[in-house]
């Protein structure tokens, strides 16, 4: 698969998982986001591993549950936690510094060279959700700000330590997802139990929406997502996560009638115009120079004595 198609894949996964906050306030019942976040990942998480048949070996035990703490079974507790501790814009900023996040971690973890290009294309981005995303009635929680904080660390060391350690040999990218997912359910169901329990009904439209959370937003979109960041740089793709927010403000004008007033249009633009900037080569100004060697410079052979 080229490159750009290989992008374009890859932001499938953001874009899928900006429709979380419709479905969840649409369809879902309120109050339940430990259990909105065990649904969506145990049982694709079984039912992924049920389907390749693959168990982990060896090393990958214990590497498969590092990632599913990272990525799944604390992401997701954290996310509805900011979520529900702070207006929605401000918890999707926090989630907007995961490039900037990535970018100190590859340079610190993998020893890769961070484009300069990237890192602006982050900043670019994250003014751009906050632009569309911010009100200036925002109130800040100290505990919510910690989560969002703290979760989208998380997962910006999940993806890089994704980068480095890629997959064994052999092993599908929906088995290494399915991992993960695993491992993240499992951790996220004892608080489940202990903090909300079950919850008494579920109409139709709640079950439809979390058989879309579970099957689509998480078992399809994670194995697109994972075999973006086993193929692609990882402050690269940690720049598609801005859209998943502006998808979220796409689909509340389309679907649930919410205006977009010129600065937030704004920002739309900023951010997506960032995101693809983002994932193009380093332009020629950013480019380290270099001089081309001239006879003069090369050093002048010392002959030995015999």
């Amino acid at each position: 698969m080229s490159t750009p198609r290989l992008v374009a894949v890859t932001a499938l996964a953001p874009a899928v998982w900006g429709t979380t906050y419709a479905v969840t306030t649409e369809f879902l019942p309120p109050g339940r986001p430990l259990f909105t976040a065990l649904v969506r990942a145990l049982p694709a998480g079984l039912l992924l591993v049920a389907v390749t048949r693959t168990l982990p070996g060896g090393g990958w035990w214990w590497r498969a549950a590092v990632l599913g703490t990272l990525n799944i079974g604390m992401f997701f507790p954290l996310l509805f936690l900011s979520a529900y501790r702070l207006p929605g814009g401000v918890a999707a900023v926090l989630g907007a510094l995961q490039p900037l996040i990535v970018a100190a971690l590859t340079r610190a973890a993998l020893r890769e060279n961070v484009p300069v290009h990237r890192v602006l294309a982050g900043i670019a981005a994250t003014a751009g959700v906050c632009l569309v995303v911010l009100r200036a009635d925002a109130a800040l929680d100290a505990v919510g700000v910690a989560a969002g904080l703290l979760g989208a660390a998380g997962m910006a060391a999940g993806l890089v330590l994704t980068r480095m350690w890629g997959k064994p040999d052999g092993v599908s990218d929906l088995a290494l997802t399915g991992w993960q997912l695993t491992a993240g359910g499992l951790l996220i169901a004892p608080l489940t139990f202990v903090v909300e329990g079950m919850p008494s009904t579920l109409d139709g439209a709640a079950v439809g929406g979390y058989l879309w959370l579970g099957l689509v937003g998480t078992a399809v979109a994670y194995t697109l997502w994972f075999r973006g960041v086993a193929r692609l740089p990882a402050l690269r793709v940690s720049l598609l996560g801005a859209l998943s927010p502006l998808t979220a403000a796409l689909l509340g004008w389309l679907a649930l009638g919410q205006a977009l007033s010129p600065l937030q249009l704004t920002g739309f633009a900023l951010a997506l115009t960032a995101t693809v900037l983002g994932q193009l080569p380093a332009p020629p100004v950013l480019r380290p120079r270099t001089r081309p060697v001239r006879p003069d410079d090369r050093r002048p052979e010392i002959s030995r004595r015999t």
